[in-house]
């Protein structure tokens, strides 16, 4: 996947910082907290491959993409940083973490585990190829659609972020058939061998499915210097569902890694 255009967005000054969302997201999807940082950071959100306006490939393995992300960080000037990521995105920040672990200055990963999964987003892949984007009238049009294909509304309307119009019809943003061909690998894990000792945090919701105490054994295997937070009453959309709590863990976590590395 060698020099992938990533598309980003950057603000603040400072250490550098990297949002990188998840699964059908863009670099919108953490703004809030880019909001928050770039106070006394510098901020970098970027679209993944496959994502927002970044580059389309076939090759959306985590090896790819964690290279796509160091490539990123090489053209930049980044030396290290440190990496916030959202499901997908916190697996993209841990791959680059446990292969390249002297460009991370500390790793946030936000409800993901460091594990396979089964594949859960059959519906939402068959609904959104399923869409017929010829005769879409409006979103509005479009989200009905989704909602009656089984897809719950709030999901939906995420995902329809990703639509927009062209002069005589409706298109995806984000490579949907790529994403579908290299879904096998987004849910996979092909790092448990590996290790990280630099400082990480997981943040979970504890309406969220996504990290159980079933994952514990994986996370202190491959991320021994941890720390966890649970955010009651969020599920997996934590930084949507509870913005200010979510907000403050990161920034506190990021703050404190900061200040122990200037001092060491």
């Amino acid at each position: 996947m060698g020099q992938l255009q990533i598309h980003y967005e950057v603000s603040g000054e400072g250490k550098d910082i990297i949002l990188i969302h998840g699964l059908f997201g863009n670099l919108d999807n953490l703004k809030g907290l880019s909001r928050q940082l770039e106070q006394k950071y510098r901020v970098w959100r970027i679209d993944l491959p496959n994502h927002g306006l970044s580059a389309h490939t076939h090759d959306m393995h985590y090896a790819a993409m964690a290279q796509a992300l160091i490539e990123f960080m090489d053209r930049k000037n980044l030396a290290s940083a440190h990496l916030v990521g959202h499901s997908m995105g916190g697996k993209v920040a841990m791959a680059v973490a446990l292969t390249q672990s002297n460009r991370v200055l500390s790793l946030v990963a936000a409800d993901i585990a460091p594990v396979a999964y089964h594949a859960r987003h059959t519906k939402v892949f068959e609904g959104m190829t399923s869409l017929p984007l010829d005769r879409v009238k409006d979103r509005r049009d479009a989200l009905t659609y989704l909602t009656d294909s089984g897809i719950d509304e709030s999901t939906a309307q995420f995902l329809l972020k990703n639509l927009q119009r062209t002069d005589t019809r409706f298109n995806w943003k984000l490579n949907l058939n790529g994403l579908q061909e290299c879904y096998s690998h987004l849910i996979d894990w092909p790092y448990t061998a590996l290790k990280y000792e630099g400082p990480t945090l997981f943040v979970r919701g504890d309406q969220s499915d996504y990290v159980l105490s079933d994952h514990r054994q994986a996370i202190l295997a491959q991320f021994p210097n941890v720390q966890a937070k649970t955010i009651i009453g969020a599920g997996h959309w934590l930084h949507a569902q509870k913005p200010a709590q979510f907000n403050r863990i990161v920034e506190h976590f990021i703050d404190k890694a900061t200040n122990e590395a200037a001092e060491a």
